[in-house]
Parts: structure tokens; C-alpha cells; sequence
């Protein structure tokens, strides 16, 4: 029999890259969550605060969060001998819930977009900020409730982290399956149907046809991200729930794998920012009433120094 126990990376140069990589998407997602949450939060007024922000500011939250546990979660996955730890249990937990609660929120902003665009008549029945936050509630307490049940499960046969290797516990990653591949199918669905409606919308001017361009545009872009970002880590633990490796150099391969394609699902949380914070309209009204307010103080700092500098 093979002893899989001591087949850990150990590729300077891997581990290198690997470094500067995250060390870039914790500083810039970090920086791009924080600045959106300052504008939902202290920039906005409360008649702003509509169904896409409030999925918004709750993608931000998830975001923000997922970064600040990567680090951990990592350092405490290299300390990892025979069994969990308590800092790696509790670290992949936080990291877990707000990856999903991501995909999650991301499909609900899909959905809705869908039921306004498919469905203007009764979409005002349908759609509301108040249902908006009541739906980002239950969607918090699922991903919570399945990542909880998901580590009792896994801890029962033996460990709960990414590079504990039993077989039996590796099942759990169906939690993870279906936590992505059910949600594609969603946001496949809704964004391929509102692409056709407006594709086929009669366009009554250039400035609605131009209107018009830029939604497909962004809805082809949040699929896109959402695909490169999510589907290569997804793919990769469908081949792993399948094909248990049993050497040590398959189980570097897959290690190496998992390692990349999961620290590739992270750089969603940078440009989640870019996708759907910068681009929509209530945050860019936001953020130029900011900038206004901002440049016409110092302006005004600027003019009390010199007349008192006179």
C-alpha cells in the first residue's frame, strides 16, 4: 500500500507565485469591497437602497468576509499533521459559506433582473427591496445551515479540511456540486433569456439602442466571470469525487489542481466589485455625489489655509 501522509507541494516557485497571487486579491478585493460597502452604507440615501443593491451590499458582505478568511484558512491548512484543527474547522467554515453565499446572491440578482425584464407587469408585485432582503436572509441561513451540516458530516470520518484524504469524507463534496451546478443552470438560464428579449426588443432610438447593447454586454460578462471563476474548482473536485487517488504523485496532481482552480474561484470576489458594484447606476450616482463632496471639502480646507495664511 502507498502512504499518501507526507505528499504535500513543496514547489518553491509554485508556492512563490502562489503567494503574490493572493497577496493581490486580498489587497485589491479587500479594498473594492470596503469601498462599495462604504458607499451602499454611508453614501446612499434610504429611497436608493433597491432590490439590486440590497443583493449587492449582501454579495459585498460575502465578499469581503471570504477574503478575510482565505489567509487564515490557508495558514492553518499548511499546519495540518494527522487531524483538524479548530482554527482550520472554523477559518474553511467562514471560507465555504461565503463562497456559496456568493453564487447564491449572484444567481438571485440574476432571477430578479430576469423576472423584471421577462415579466414588467407583475414585477412590481413581485419584486421589492423588503422581499430582496427577506430572500438574502434565507439564503444566509441555507448556506449556513448546509456548510454546518456539511462539516458535522465530514469531521464524523475523519476530517473537515481540503487536504485531509478520506475517502468516505470526500463524499461531502457533493455539497459543493450541488451548491454550483444548480445555481449555473439558474443563471444560465435567466441570463440566456433576458439576452433574447433584448435582443429582439424593438429599438425606438440610438440612445436605447446603445442602452441596450451595454445591458447584454454586462449580462454576458457577470456569466462569463461567474463560469471562468467557479467552474474549473467544480469540475476539478467532480473528477476528484470520482477518481480517488491512491499514490502519492496523483495526489500531488490533484492537490496541485485543487489549489489553483480554488484560489481562481477567490478572484470572483475582486471582480464581483467590477462587474456588478461598478456598473450599476445607483452606485455610480453614489459614488459622484462622494467624490463631489470629498473634492468641494478639501477645496474648502484648501481656501481656509490661505486666507489664514494671509
Amino acid at each position: 500500500m502507498n502512504s499518501t501522509g507526507n505528499c504535500t507541494i513543496e514547489d518553491p516557485e509554485f508556492q512563490l507565485g502562489l503567494t503574490v497571487y493572493t497577496g493581490t486579491l486580498l489587497v485589491l478585493g479587500i479594498v473594492f469591497n470596503v469601498v462599495a460597502l462604504w458607499v451602499f452604507c454611508c453614501r446612499m440615501r434610504r429611497k436608493q437602497w433597491t432590490e439590486t443593491v440590497i443583493y449587492m451590499s449582501n454579495l459585498a458582505v460575502a465578499d469581503l468576509c471570504l477574503l478575510c478568511a482565505l489567509p487564515i484558512m490557508i495558514y492553518s491548512q499548511r499546519q495540518i499533521k494527522q487531524e483538524d484543527t479548530v482554527l482550520c474547522q472554523v477559518s474553511q467554515s467562514i471560507y465555504l459559506i461565503n463562497r456559496y453565499m456568493s453564487i447564491s446572491i449572484i444567481t438571485a440578482i440574476s432571477v430578479d433582473r430576469y423576472v423584471a425584464i421577462q415579466f414588467p407587469m407583475q414585477a412590481k408585485r413581485l419584486r421589492s427591496p423588503g422581499l430582496s432582503a427577506i430572500i438574502c436572509a434565507l439564503l444566509w441561513v441555507l448556506v449556513i445551515a448546509s456548510t454546518v451540516t456539511r462539516m458535522a458530516w465530514q469531521i464524523q470520518y475523519g476530517g473537515f479540511c481540503f487536504l485531509n484524504e478520506n475517502a468516505k469524507g470526500s463524499k461531502t463534496t457533493l455539497f459543493s456540486l450541488l451548491g454550483f451546478f444548480i445555481p449555473l443552470v439558474i443563471l444560465t438560464f435567466c441570463s440566456v433569456q433576458v439576452i433574447v428579449k433584448l435582443v429582439r426588443k424593438t429599438k425606438t432610438d440610438a440612445r436605447e439602442k446603445r442602452a441596450i447593447h451595454k445591458a447584454i454586454w454586462i449580462i454576458s460578462a457577470n456569466l462569463l466571470v461567474f463560469v471562468a471563476c467557479f467552474l474549473p474548482l467544480h469540475v476539478t473536485l467532480s473528477i476528484r469525487l470520482i477518481m480517488e487517488p491512491k499514490t502519492c504523485s496523483s495526489l500531488k496532481i490533484w492537490r496541485y489542481a485543487i489549489t489553483i482552480t480554488s484560489r481562481l474561484s477567490s478572484a470572483n470576489c475582486c471582480l464581483d466589485a467590477i462587474c456588478y458594484y461598478f456598473v450599476a447606476k445607483e452606485f455610480q450616482d453614489a459614488s459622484a455625489q462622494a467624490i463631489f463632496t470629498l473634492s468641494r471639502s478639501s477645496r474648502l480646507q484648501d481656501s481656509t489655509r490661505a486666507s489664514l495664511s494671509q
